[in-house]
């Protein structure tokens, strides 16, 4: 899964609604595990970034692992339940979510050389690597990380079970054809002409 910056819209750039940074520097040769969980705040600002009617619960577990060249792999999970409206009765309902997460950070002078890897990677018929993400700042936003999976997890379209689109179906009129008007022209009954008074 790589990760895209869904916080910006246009040019604005919104704040990230999740801030959990940690320094690389301090993570141990045998790797990090987090586990963190957003309070009410922190969800009611990933609920309005992310353009979701609630957020209900949303906590997140990672496995940070030290590379060579100073990379990281970050793995774990994002689960949260959610609220929308579904888009065929619009009732409100609550989506669970489990998202995985498998990225690979780097420091930013190394992201050119190995995005230009993947691209090589997919030119051939092996599977595609997704692109590193920038260590910035010396330090790796877990927060950042798992609003960014929940944002790509989510549905655009909820709909709730067994609600299903019916779209209007309008009646065909038979006469409703290009011959319609010439039919109802030669259903006209003829007027008779105007009749001259019997003279006296």
């Amino acid at each position: 899964m790589s990760k895209t910056d869904t916080t910006k819209t246009g040019t604005t750039e919104k704040p990230d609604p999740w801030r959990v940074p940690v320094t690389v520097a301090q993570i141990p040769e045998t790797g990090l595990h987090r586990d963190i969980e957003a309070d009410q705040a922190i969800r009611s600002a990933v609920a309005d970034v992310g353009g979701l009617r609630a957020v209900l619960s949303v906590q997140a577990s990672f496995d940070v692992t030290p590379k060579s060249g100073g990379r990281f792999h970050v793995a774990g999970h994002v689960r949260a339940r959610v609220g929308q409206t579904c888009v065929v009765t619009l009732e409100e309902i609550e989506t669970d979510i489990d998202e995985p997460i498998d990225l690979t950070f780097a420091p930013p002078e190394q992201i050119p050389q190995m995005a230009a890897l993947v691209d090589e990677a997919g030119e051939s018929d092996e599977e595609t690597p997704d692109p590193p993400e920038p260590i910035e700042n010396g330090t790796i936003d877990l927060g950042r990380v798992a609003t960014d999976a929940l944002y790509l997890a989510v549905d655009p379209y909820p709909r709730k079970p067994g609600a299903v689109f019916e779209p209007v179906v309008e009646a065909v009129d038979p006469e409703d054809h290009p011959f319609a008007a010439l039919k109802a022209l030669k259903a006209e009954p003829k007027t008779s002409g105007t009749r001259k008074p019997k003279a006296k």
